[in-house]
């Protein structure tokens, strides 16, 4: 694609970025065959490669962001299955991220929109303020019917029950099983605290069997990512990050960062990118990248752990767009899935995303409702007992449509190797709820 930057604004970096993405693409529009906005609106400015046309024109004209440019990049899931199938390699993520930036930055939305979007920013990444705000609604649902589109959505995705606040986070160190042969750092996500904290719990335990000491970071908190996608500043809270991480391998060292929130793992990852211009940064970014590992990721590279239970659970195996498409990690789930003994099928459009995306389902319920429904029709095709995830928003998004239980995949892990029964198993059918 040519574009038309000056000197002047190539000086920049990150316009320099976005020019040698925009050239990248060749306008081919196999990116609009994956992409579910898309498919769902059949609109071309709904696909990437409308987007990046708009976001071009916009970067190149140094104007601020239009009406236009937010509605279509505000309907962008980030779900970067454009990116697994561009055959140019255009990196698609770094593009909408900068658009993002500049949509905050440049245009004024109105005002319900800006106070939503503030309250989501201000209470999610905030694990107490999040813990009040799912008991408000709770309170709110029989009174749902009252509400605005937005705030019915927000009522409808809250669990009827929120679990107790977990001891788990008033440790540090989580001492290996036997001798350790290896030291990771665990990020403690924000959100998963409050929704799941037996995800970090089984977590735990499947990393200690592994000889693995697990570390929660003293001073981490949240990582950034869901600011960060919203377009809003969230370098503070990387570096913040970052410095907790960054004392751990100065202290007693690191063989990885660990993470089971994939759509966080992407942003971890990308650590290195965002801050390469930061001197007091740049360099313990890179390295804290260079260690992030997705759980699913690290635990295929240590010596499997046999199986201490007879399994055999029908699991649905749900590939969440962070990790297939952000992280690229396609197979070591399933497969770490199918030597526990599980039988592992994978959903008829399993590149499809399932409408969460962050706060995606908070901002566009429309449109997460309607991927949410095709999502789950592709899922009930397999006709599965169990249904396994690595990412705890399509967690909760899927499970708020299944009667189903939706694990993560590393509860039926440690289950399978010798952890508790999870609670979701009460909810198998009969034919399967038997050990």
């Amino acid at each position: 694609m040519q574009t038309n930057f000056t000197l002047a604004q190539l000086a920049d970096s990150d316009t320099a970025s976005a020019n040698q993405i925009l050239r990248t693409c060749v306008h081919c529009g196999f990116c609009n065959a994956t992409c579910p906005t898309y498919l769902e609106l059949g609109d071309e400015l709904d696909g990437p490669r409308g987007r990046i046309y708009l976001v071009k024109d916009m970067l190149e004209q140094a104007k601020p962001a239009t009406a236009l440019v937010a509605k279509h990049i505000d309907r962008c899931l980030s779900c970067l299955a454009c990116m697994t199938t561009c055959p140019s390699g255009v990196n698609y993520m770094h593009l909408i991220d900068q658009a993002r930036q500049r949509i905050e930055t440049t245009f004024r939305r109105a005002l319900p929109d800006r106070l939503l979007r503030s309250l989501l920013a201000a209470v999610l990444p905030n694990p107490r303020l999040f813990r009040l705000a799912l008991v408000g609604a709770f309170l709110a649902k029989p009174f749902r019917a009252l509400l605005p589109g937005r705030l019915k959505a927000m009522v409808d995705l809250a669990p009827s029950r929120v679990p107790t606040p977990s001891a788990l986070y008033r440790t540090r160190l989580f001492p290996a099983e036997g001798k350790r042969e290896q030291r990771v750092a665990l990020l403690a996500v924000c959100a998963q605290q409050v929704l799941a904290p037996r995800i970090d719990e089984a977590t735990i335990r499947l990393l200690n069997r592994h000889h693995c000491d697990v570390v929660i970071a003293e001073g981490q908190a949240c990582c950034g990512s869901l600011t960060h996608h919203m377009g809003r500043d969230s370098r503070a809270m990387m570096k913040a990050a970052i410095d907790a991480w960054t004392r751990e391998i100065e202290g007693d060292g690191l063989d990885a960062i660990v993470i089971n929130v994939s759509g966080c793992g992407v942003t971890v990852k990308d650590y290195g990118y965002i801050l390469r211009e930061d001197l007091a940064y740049a360099d313990k970014a890179a390295l804290v990248s260079a260690l992030a590992r997705d759980l699913s990721e690290y635990v295929a590279t240590l010596p499997p752990l046999p199986a201490t239970r007879a399994t055999g659970q029908r699991v649905a195996y749900h590939a969440a767009c962070s990790l297939q498409h952000g992280q690229r990690i396609l197979n070591a789930p399933k497969e770490l899935l199918a030597k526990a003994g599980f039988v592992v099928v994978e959903p008829p459009e399993s590149h499809i995303c399932c409408g969460s995306a962050g706060t995606y389902n908070m901002l566009q319920p429309a449109l997460a409702l309607a991927l949410r429904a095709r999502k789950a029709g592709n899922i009930e095709s397999t006709s599965p007992d169990l249904i396994a995830a690595g990412n705890i928003g399509c967690i909760t998004q899927i499970q708020s449509v299944m009667d189903v239980p939706v694990l993560h995949t590393v509860e039926l892990l440690d289950w399978a190797t010798g952890g508790p029964r999870p609670a979701a198993f009460a909810a198998l059918r009969a034919s399967v709820a038997a050990e």
